[in-house]
């Protein structure tokens, strides 16, 4: 059904919401996030949106998993499309991949600027802004029975290209052209965007009006994801939340609260309906929809007490009743797959206590970021301006040389300033480096320090978290020969390493199904919980997503140009490299092993 249908003709008195979710990078993930979407669809959501990765970068897991919630569970399904940097009959495509499954809603997106001539490669000329995918679905007979959205943004375009009032001109423009529906980016000055709202309004645009809500998860997500969307903080948000920040239940509490009071506000203004950016997480979302009265189609059993009278009888029952119901309740029970993660120590349960990225468990809904809206994390401009015009080996060795100084704020690789963390072990880092062994990814060994701790710490106040030692590099090969040799020799089964190069070639000792937990915390009354995982399949989503990423770089300069050149021919040359030292209690066993004994490696 189309989305604006199902809102005409939604119960005025209750608020509307809509769920939007990611593809995963990995098939577990996929699998458990469709058995959590399953779930999630008894908390009666008007629609759920899947995201569409740049350029098409996601295409079949967006399908897949949009087709699946359009047709497996019957969820209206909205599917977000980006339509700039795209191949030529890409947009084509995924329209009619959307028509043939059923899906009656596209979200129309521009995703990242157009590129042009910098990029260097064909892309399809008649898309260079949302406003030309809106018109060409709505003026192509093949596809205007398409219901469709587009993107709005109450704190300003990320990219600054205009004013509010110029932005505010091209929403319109996008509604004129036949946009059904608006979505707005996630926010958090509720004042801001009902100013914002009614100065829509007053400019003519009568579509719905759907806002993004992003129930803050950890402190560190918060911060990431309001980088990337350019979200206005109020002061007294980031007030509340800095005293909180090393413990995470808190911070998932004050989410909580902080998303409810939001939208309360936003009903007393006028707002029918929300857009929750759920992360692939679950618990947060259905506490808002608890707290504001909405979730009633959960069911919920409570435990009775079993007692020969049953008085009151609402929390009591006989011995003979309850004997009774459990043996046809267990009669009737089919046998059912129980859910990945449960039984295990890292228990599905954790996978929203302590959402993951890069590294975690990779079975998780949450494995992998979401850019939300079809951006890339490599802009041209970041490239040529921190990243210079690398010619040579050596040019790429100062780059990484720079960002370890903090000379560089991010590297194509770490999108982020280098981490406080990271300076425990900087020294080691840096001889790596100046190697020729760059390194993009790390962690110390750290051996029950409080969760409190303002570097390293994690979880609940009252905890303890350990840490084993671990780095990433990119190698040439005949290190990787040196390595393996010398973990086989000298390693004594303390180190586990996986190496990969982008031709699908995988080296490594650690056994199949194997799985290191390299981060893990013990809090007062809760299970042990693992937060970090390195194995093989969450190694090779990794893997590929950085041998894509020189590919990508090196797309920022001309063919033939000694840049591109470079670039291709690390990508196609070196291979990708993760060591994990188990010794946790010793934290200077991996760099003992990497720069000394019998066969120093560096």
């Amino acid at each position: 059904m189309k989305f604006i249908d199902k809102i005409a003709k939604h119960d005025k008195r209750r608020l509307f919401y809509a769920f939007e979710f990611f593809p995963p990078k990995t098939d577990q993930g996929l699998e458990n996030l469709v058995s959590r979407i399953a779930r999630m669809v008894g908390l009666d959501p008007l629609a759920i949106s899947v995201t569409w990765g740049a350029g098409g970068s996601t295409k079949e897991r967006t399908l897949d998993l949009a087709g699946l919630t359009q047709l497996e569970y019957g969820i209206d399904t909205i599917l977000h499309l980006t339509c700039t940097n795209m191949v030529q009959g890409l947009v084509d495509e995924a329209l009619r991949a959307a028509k043939d499954r059923g899906i009656e809603n596209i979200l129309a997106l521009r995703g990242d600027p157009p590129r042009g001539k910098e990029h260097w490669e064909p892309t399809d000329p008649r898309f260079q802004h949302g406003v030309d995918l809106v018109r060409y679905i709505k003026t192509t007979p093949e596809f205007t029975h398409f219901c469709v959205g587009v993107a709005a943004y109450p704190d300003g375009h990320p990219d600054r290209d205009t004013d509010e009032d110029g932005e505010l001109e091209y929403l319109k423009q996008k509604v004129d052209a036949g946009a059904d529906f608006i979505v707005t980016q996630l926010f958090y000055d509720v004042d801001n965007f009902l100013r914002w709202f009614g100065k829509l309004r007053a400019k003519g645009i009568t579509v719905p009006v759907i806002p993004g809500i992003m129930p803050i998860q950890t402190y560190a997500s918060f911060l990431r994801m309001t980088k990337l969307c350019a979200t206005r903080v109020p002061p007294s948000i980031m007030q509340d939340l800095v005293p909180i920040r090393h413990d995470d239940s808190k911070v998932k509490d004050y989410g909580v609260k902080l998303a409810v009071d939001m939208i309360r506000q936003m009903q007393r203004g006028g707002i029918e309906g929300v857009h929750f950016c759920t992360l692939n997480l679950e618990k947060s979302v259905t506490r808002v929809l608890e707290a504001l009265g909405l979730a009633g189609n959960i069911p919920t059993l409570a435990n009775k007490l079993i007692a020969d009278f049953t008085v009151p009888p609402e929390r009591t029952v006989t011995p003979h009743t309850a004997t009774d119901r459990a043996t046809k309740e267990l009669a009737s029970v089919s046998h059912i797959e129980i859910d990945a993660g449960k039984g295990e120590v890292n228990s599905a349960a954790d996978w929203d206590d302590f959402p993951n990225g890069r590294f975690g468990d990779f079975k998780s809904p949450a494995y992998g970021e979401t850019d939300r809206w079809g951006s890339s994390a490599l802009q041209s401009t970041a490239a040529i301006a921190h990243w210079g015009n690398p010619r040579t080996m050596e040019d790429l060795t100062n780059m990484f040389l720079r960002y370890l100084q903090s000379k560089i704020p991010t590297t194509p690789f770490s999108p982020t300033p280098l981490s406080p963390e990271s300076l425990m072990i900087y020294p080691h880092l840096e001889k790596l480096t100046r190697r020729g062994w760059w390194t993009v990814g790390s962690q110390p060994a750290v051996n029950g320090v409080p969760s409190t701790d303002e570097v390293v710490g994690w979880g609940p106040k009252g905890g303890y978290v350990y840490q084993k030692c671990f780095v990433e590099f990119f190698v040439e090969e005949q290190d990787v020969e040196r390595i393996v040799k010398k973990v086989k020799e000298e390693g004594n089964g303390w180190i586990n390493y996986f190496a990969g190069s982008v031709k699908g070639e995988v080296r490594t000792n650690v056994p199949e199904g194997g799985r290191n937990a390299v981060t893990w915390g013990v809090f007062p009354g809760q299970e042990i919980a693992q937060t970090t995982i390195i194995e093989k399949e969450s190694f090779l989503s990794w893997k590929d997503e950085a041998f894509s990423i020189w590919s990508e770089w090196a797309s920022f300069y001309p063919p033939n140009s000694q840049e591109r050149s470079l670039l291709e021919s690390v990508r196609d040359q070196r291979w990708l490299v993760s060591l994990v030292h188990h010794d946790f209690m010793d934290a200077s066993a991996l760099w003992t092993f990497l720069f000394k004994g019998e066969s120093p490696l560096v």
